[in-house]
This record gives C-alpha cells, structure tokens and sequence, in this order.
C-alpha cells in the first residue's frame, strides 16, 4: 500500500471532491457546497493523499487558545480501514498552532471507539449542551 501523505496546505484540498464524500455522509447530507466553502474557510483544515490523490480530509474550528472542536474527519469509503483517519486525528491533536488547546470536543454516532484510542471519552458530567437552529 502506498504511503499516506498529510498536508494542511489548503490549495491541496479537492474542495468538490470532499464536499460531496461529506454531503454523503450520515451528518453532512443537508449541507451545501456553500456551507462547506465557509466552514472549511473558517477551520483548520487536513487532507490525507496516497500518490498524490486525496482520500481523506478532517478539521478542527478552534481559537486556538482554549478550545477545538474536531469535525468531518471522513476518509473516502474505497479507501476506509487502513488507518488514515487515525492519521489525520494524530496530524490535527500534534499541530503546532494546537499545542496548548486544553478542551477539545467532537460528535460522532458512530466512531466511539476511534476517538477514545485518542483519550476521548464521552461527556456524562451534565455539562455539555447542544442548541439546534433551523437554517
């Protein structure tokens, strides 16, 4: 298998191609292209390549002081199992610019087990709240 490369140099990420592995997913299916194009602008973003081809992407918005919250880490589904999102978690959690971030936070359904390889654990403390505005 090919080596996995990380970059956070934006003009390498495939912004059609992330967007819509995104859109496909169970918590990006209501997304435009637009709200990507912001969000992604307002983040830190990561993008994984195997010979030069992205198959992976992931980022954090953050203040880069106190708080970092990681989001769509999402690896392109021919691609899933060989361990480029746990790549691109480690890339995000060692950034230089993150180092002294102390609160991170996240939302999954369905990958509790690979956020907790990481130290993750879920909020029972009665203190995490959640708003939900329709757009």
């Amino acid at each position: 298998m090919a080596e996995v490369e990380i970059s956070f140099d934006p003009g390498r990420i495939d912004f059609a191609a992330t967007s819509e592995v995104i859109k496909a997913s169970y918590w990006g299916a209501q997304r435009s292209d637009e709200i990507h194009r912001r969000a992604f602008g307002n983040s830190l973003c990561v993008a994984a390549f195997m010979d030069g081809e992205q198959v992976g992407f992931a980022r954090v918005v953050t203040d880069y002081a106190c708080f970092a919250y990681l989001c769509d880490v999402i690896v392109w589904p021919e691609r899933r199992g060989a361990g480029i999102g746990k790549k691109l978690i480690r890339a995000l959690l060692d950034h230089p610019d993150l180092a002294t971030v102390g609160g991170w936070s996240l939302r999954t359904a369905d990958a509790h087990s690979l956020y907790a390889g990481f130290g993750f654990e879920v909020s029972e403390d009665g203190k995490a709240m959640l708003l939900r505005r329709s757009r």
